[in-house]
């Protein structure tokens, strides 16, 4: 699945910390954040099929709806 940038939409942060490493931030627009949620929400309930654990993808889901909303100039070149 592709994911295409709308500069019209304003981005949201989203931090992702693996135990002790350093944090990485993702830029992303509403459109962009909403495919995420989806996909993620797909592979939860592919998990849950197959009868595995849905911690990891449920942390996430947790920390991609909490993500601080940051505003950003954006300039054309």
């Amino acid at each position: 699945m592709e994911l295409f940038y709308n500069c019209l939409m304003p981005p949201k942060k989203l931090t992702v910390v693996f135990m002790g490493e350093k944090k990485n931030h993702l830029y992303v627009d509403s459109q962009e954040r909403s495919i995420l949620l989806h996909s993620l929400v797909e592979l939860k309930n592919q998990l849950i099929q197959q009868g595995r654990y849905t911690d990891c993808v449920d942390e996430l889901i947790f920390k991609v709806v909490n993500a601080p909303v940051k505003r950003m100039k954006i300039e054309y070149v």
